[in-house]
Order: structure tokens, then sequence, then C-alpha cells
């Protein structure tokens, strides 16, 4: 699966809202997708940091083609869980989502995402997640 035809699925399929955050996919394989959304007055909360619920859609939506770039194919996988710890304030131009599937089994699987502000290149959240198949 090439970024541009994984786009073309986030932006043919996804819910307007996830569309609204602008994820661009810039790679996506069986060991690694990353998506990298701009950083707007629209996803600023109040001191201009980045609302955690914006974070958390990323880091979702990056996971998400985690596995679809994992099985090299689009696939339907639910999010059974979510959880995802903040470290720091998300400021800059963008945020980086680093996503990987950590297992794959029949039914299930697992993925985990590293959140980095850039430029300054400084993890501001992590997140796990379990999806159905």
């Amino acid at each position: 699966m090439t970024p541009e035809l994984a786009q073309k699925i986030l932006d043919d399929n996804f819910a307007p809202w996830v569309k609204a955050l602008q994820p661009k996919i810039t790679e996506i394989g069986e060991a690694r997708t990353v998506l990298v959304m701009p950083i707007s007055a629209e996803i600023n909360r109040v001191g201009d940091i980045v609302s955690g619920q914006a974070i958390a859609a990323l880091a979702d939506t990056a996971m998400v083609f985690a596995c679809m770039g994992h099985l090299q194919a689009l696939a339907a996988v639910g999010t059974v869980t979510l959880d995802t710890q903040f470290l720091r304030p998300a400021s800059g131009e963008s945020i980086r989502a680093e996503a990987e599937v950590t297992r794959a089994g029949k039914s299930m699987m697992f993925a985990r995402c590293t959140l980095i502000a850039e430029p300054s290149g400084k993890p501001v959240a992590l997140a796990t997640a379990t999806f159905a198949r």
C-alpha cells in the first residue's frame, strides 16, 4: 500500500470531523505508518496548545492505518480500546504520529503510537489501542 492510496482511503471513507483535522499519510508499511496533522487555531485550546481530543483522534487514525499497512490491504478495523497518555502540552507547526502494530491476531490487532510536536521533535503523547478485525 502506498501513502497515496492510503490517503485516498482516508479521504473517501473517514468521517468529516476526522478529515477536518487534515491528517496526511506520509509513510505506510508493514513495520510503521506515519501521519502528520497541521496545528491550527481550530484544534488549539486556551493557551495555544493542541486539544487532547485532536491528539487522541490522530493517534487512533494513525493506528488504524498502521493495521492496514501491516496487512497491506484495506481492512475494516474497529477500535476496542484506546489509551492515551499526555506527556507535555503540544504546540508548534504540526503533530507527527508514528504508529506500529505490536501484535496481529486473527480477530484482534494491537498497536502503539508516539505523537511528536514539530519542529521541536519532542514527544507530546503516547497511545495504545486494540482493534477488532
